[in-house]
């Protein structure tokens, strides 16, 4: 009899195994004697942490990161480690940059050393702080070195124009630097004191709003006496340092003092002597150095010459005193001082040093080959014989030379598959007869050369720049035309007629699913990769690397297939089109290559994408040296006037020549007559014996507005376009000033 009111359990309660403790789980324990292995025993303890001992240890854990920041900011410009490097950015063409560095190098009880013949260059020796700076100035417009001295520079000092902050110049180097990652920064604001009293402060509050749009949270640092410098430099040594991956784990100095030692042999090859302070890792005398620029080169030795930035200098002749302040002039090449009492550190072992060769040589030879058998050997005899053909030729031509000889209808069987090539030949004649026309209009010219008088007019009204802008014009307006086109109906091409459809698509093939259908990623691989290296585990190398690298410096300069994933710039809509030249700017790296853009997905094949789309982030695949990430990726497009636009940025995605991309072709065509499961397919091929009807089957029935695609597919490559010479661009400025003149002959 159940109680009014009991719960009885139902069918589905849990049922929990009962525990088995084992047959020898008590002798094993009692065998142990106590002993727990290490492994188990830190497991143990660090799950069997009650709350005071897990709170002890955050808090020890905070203690070490806390004097682990504490003893960078000591080393930091002190005696032991290498001066504080600021490199000063006017964001302004207004901006009184000169007038900041006046106010810097007039400190009280400190030593101001000029570098002679590098403006806007000194040094800054304070022995009372124990603390020593150098300062590098450089403009604003100058694109390369901006972002070359940023990447080794422990602090930027921007100066901004106290009314406007900053210009068109300056906020395209800003954007710049933000994609290629931010050191520690500083804001000075010198001038500002011809502005009304009254004025100041709704001055001072226009440009911190301004400013905290980009950098929140950001002080702003007035200079103009020195005392607010002194606050300034104060700042700069003790503000928190931000570090960038791709510069902490790399060995790199910026040059101090340079000179070149010719060899007898010739006075184009020598040996550059380079000095300066290295920073990031240890610099390995084996590896190879890269100067940004000019490429690899070799190191023979690495000597220690005295620092000429000690805070305790040696009195020197031609020594300045004023008002406290020690003013030295550094001679033109700084090795003057250096010549004494030089140790060397290292020599390099030729039997260890890195080579400067980048590319596998590939072997013509090398392919496998295996010995045909007898049952292959009559297979290729019995072909042979179904194909002979009969042939004219020449009296006395042998076997040999007539296999050469080709038929009529031969020529022409094997095409260039590339639809973004555009035909020349159009071109080709139209500078024929451009030539020709030119040729029969010397002597006319000769003859009005006497006629004609010297006036001066503006550049903007040439006609010959008028025609150059109008097909520059033409030129982007069809680039517009064929994104717009590309994303409207993508991929689709139009079957050409005057080629039959199986001699064009003959490279491409079908697939029953894009997303599961296999394809080898070794097949059919073209000679290029024979030139590159390859990784059997990439991420496992970057691992291994990452952890010997404080022992040295093992990364070289081997060639590969490199991909980055980038975004497009919302500063710049300019249509980019696959294969077009671009430059990028790696790490500490620059160089000139023409990418293929594909889809970003975790598919074992990737859509090749003709166009840089914006709204998306893509994969850039080019051939360069290979690379470990993390590393930021900087594309620039260079233009006509050599100027160049920023139009993605992102970062190093992997190393990885395997990345499969798919290039996709879109055959339409329409239902000409329907049936229940099969219809007449027209408009997707042109056959004179069919008339370009084709019967298709398919799972259901058509109806007659649809549209039948046919999809077809090809691996392609990125093309070997590397070249590490990058020319210098134009200081990029918008100016409102009128055209120069120019001289011009008018009839």
């Amino acid at each position: 009899m159940v109680a009014a009111g009991a719960h009885r359990a139902g069918p589905l309660k849990q049922q929990n195994k009962a525990h088995k403790g084992g047959k020898h789980h008590g002798t094993a324990r009692r065998r142990a004697g106590g002993r727990v292995s290490v492994k188990a025993l830190s497991r143990r303890r660090r799950r069997d942490l009650n709350r005071v001992d897990r709170r002890h240890q955050a808090l020890q854990l905070r203690r070490q990161r806390k004097e682990a920041v504490l003893a960078e900011k000591r080393s930091l410009g002190s005696r032991d480690g290498p001066p504080h490097l600021v490199v000063v950015v006017p964001l302004h063409a207004r901006a009184a940059s000169h007038d900041a560095i006046r106010l810097l190098q007039s400190q009280d009880s400190a030593i101001v050393h000029v570098d002679e013949g590098k403006s806007g260059s000194f040094a800054i020796l304070c022995p009372r702080l124990k603390q020593r700076w150098r300062f590098v100035m450089v403009q604003a417009g100058d694109l390369h070195a901006v972002m070359d001295l940023a990447k080794v520079a422990d602090s930027l000092l921007f100066v901004l124009d106290p009314a406007d902050g900053w210009d068109s110049t300056g906020e395209h180097c800003l954007s710049c630097l933000f994609a290629q990652g931010l050191p520690s920064y500083a804001f000075a604001v010198p001038g500002g004191t011809d502005v009304p009293p009254k004025k100041r402060i709704d001055a001072k509050k226009k440009l911190a709003k301004a400013v905290e749009k980009w950098f929140p949270e950001v002080k702003l640092f007035p200079l103009n006496t020195e005392q607010e410098s002194s606050l300034l430099l104060r700042h700069l040594a003790t503000q928190k340092q931000r570090h960038l991956a791709f510069r902490d784990r790399r060995a790199h100095l910026l040059a101090y003092a340079a000179e070149f030692v010719p060899s007898q042999e010739s006075d184009q090859v020598g040996t550059l002597k380079v000095s300066g302070f290295v920073r990031g890792q240890t610099l390995n005398v084996n590896s190879l150095v890269h100067i940004v620029g000019h490429g690899d080169f070799q190191m023979s030795q690495v000597d220690a010459p005295p620092d000429p930035l000690s805070l305790n200098p040696r009195v020197v002749k031609g020594q300045k005193k004023s008002q406290g302040m020690d003013v030295q002039e550094d001679s033109a090449n700084g090795t003057d001082e250096m010549e004494e009492d030089i140790k060397i550190l290292m020599k390099a072992d030729t039997s260890k040093q890195e080579s400067l060769q980048s590319e596998v040589v590939p072997d013509p030879m090398e392919g496998e080959q295996t010995w045909p058998t007898e049952e292959e050997l009559q297979e290729a005899e019995a072909s042979q014989k179904e194909n002979r053909r009969v042939v004219k030729v020449p009296k006395g031509t042998s076997k040999y030379q007539a296999a050469w000889i080709v038929d009529d209808g031969e020529e022409g069987s094997e095409e260039e598959d590339d639809d973004d090539e555009d035909d020349d030949f159009s071109d080709d004649m139209m500078e024929e007869a451009v030539s020709q026309e030119g040729e029969s209009s010397e002597e006319e010219e000769e003859l009005a050369e006497e006629e004609c008088e010297t006036m001066t007019m503006s550049e903007c009204m040439r006609d010959d720049q008028y025609d150059e802008k109008v097909e520059e014009d033409e030129q982007m307006l069809e680039k517009y035309k064929q994104e717009r086109m590309d994303e409207m109906f993508p991929d689709e091409v139009d079957t050409p007629r005057d080629v039959p459809a199986r001699v064009r698509f003959q490279k491409y093939r079908g697939l029953k699913s894009f997303r599961t259908s296999p394809w080898d990623p070794k097949e059919n691989l073209p000679r290029d990769y024979a030139r590159i290296y390859q990784f059997q585990d990439f991420f496992r190398t970057r691992k291994h690397l990452f952890r010997q690298i404080e022992k040295e410096e093992t990364e070289g300069a081997s060639m590969s297939v490199l991909n980055f994933l980038v975004r497009r710039h919302p500063g710049n809509s300019d249509p980019v089109k696959a294969k077009e030249e671009l430059i990028f700017h790696c790490g500490f790296r620059r160089f000139r290559a023409s990418p293929l853009f594909s889809q970003h997905t975790s598919a074992d094949k990737h859509k090749l994408e003709r166009f840089l789309r914006p709204d998306t982030a893509l994969v850039a695949s080019v051939y360069a040296p290979i690379t470990f990430p993390p590393v930021s990726v900087l594309v620039f497009k260079q233009r006509s006037n050599g100027m160049h636009d920023l139009i993605a940025t992102g970062s190093l995605l992997a190393v990885d020549p395997d990345r499969i991309i798919i290039k996709r072709l879109v055959l339409s065509g329409h239902p000409f007559k329907i049936f229940t499961k099969a219809a007449v397919v027209r408009y997707m091929f042109f056959n004179r014996g069919t008339h370009g009807h084709m019967k298709c089957h398919f799972d259901g029935q058509l109806k007659s507005q649809d549209t039948v695609l046919l999809n077809l597919y090809k691996r392609v490559y990125p093309k070997w376009t590397y070249d590490p010479y990058v020319p210098e661009p134009v200081p990029w400025v918008r100016s409102e000033s009128a055209p120069p003149v120019q001289e011009v002959e008018m009839e």
